[in-house]
């Protein structure tokens, strides 16, 4: 790519529309050049409904919540986590899910027999 390819300020970017249509790049800066002119067009940002089966599955998105803990709980969390070379949030996400899967079950909501 040449200087009187790059794109100008207002210039529309050219879309995308297959892989296809993209260019093996002899260097980072000439593939840079390239994306400062085009753009991945409508086809190319629909989601594959099969996906990779060689990726694993997206994780579920969350929702932040805020909880408060006193000082020395959250002490003890972290170094608890530290000990199991993980997040004090993430361990307490596992906590969290554990209780409430062990309350489900004592009070039945999980873990009945299918009425066949």
């Amino acid at each position: 790519m040449t200087r009187t390819s790059t794109k100008r300020k207002g210039d529309a970017l050219i879309e995308i529309r297959s892989w296809d249509e993209v260019p093996s790049f002899r260097s980072e800066r000439e593939e840079a050049e390239f994306w400062g002119s085009h753009s991945f067009g409508e086809e190319m940002l629909i989601e594959d409904p099969i996906g990779d089966p060689s990726l694993p599955p997206p994780r579920q998105r969350t929702s932040p919540v805020s909880l408060r803990f006193d000082v020395d709980t959250v002490k003890r969390l972290k170094a608890l986590a530290a000990r199991r070379n993980k997040g004090y949030q993430t361990m307490v996400k596992e906590f969290v899910a554990e209780r409430l899967y062990e309350e489900e079950k004592r009070e039945g909501i999980i873990g009945q027999p299918r009425a066949s």
